[in-house]
């Protein structure tokens, strides 16, 4: 069976973004060109980072159709990374609220894409 391994978000300048998720994620990227980076995350995924006006074929459209997830285990993990996250000065699009799934909060990139912060499913 294939399992997806990288989620590809298109931004303006992969070196503008790289910092944004060098400190984020707390690592070094694994690949970096002028055109793309590359972070390898512990689970086996990677995070890539392509410049827009570089992919092939063209986007049809741009925006926030979705989101990338981060999932974080124990008592509080939530409330603690959304302190964190908001005292680095990330942009909060969603505050720290309770929905149907837990606690939870959204962020954004330095091109606007969104970073949810929640519980994983019991």
């Amino acid at each position: 069976m294939t399992s997806p391994n990288l989620i590809i978000f298109y931004v303006k300048d992969p070196g503008e973004s790289t910092p944004f998720y060098r400190d984020l994620l707390g690592r070094e990227p694994t690949f970096a060109s002028p055109n793309f980076v590359a972070f390898s995350l512990d689970n086996g995924f990677n995070l890539g980072l392509w410049r827009r006006s570089s992919v092939e074929p063209q986007p049809s459209a741009i925006g926030n159709r979705g989101e990338l997830g981060f999932m974080v285990e124990g008592a509080g993990a939530v409330e603690k990374h959304y302190k964190d996250w908001k005292a680095r000065g990330l942009p909060i699009a969603q505050e720290l609220t309770t929905m149907d799934f837990g606690p939870t909060f959204v962020v954004l990139d330095p091109d606007g894409h969104r970073l949810r912060v929640c519980e994983p499913d019991k």
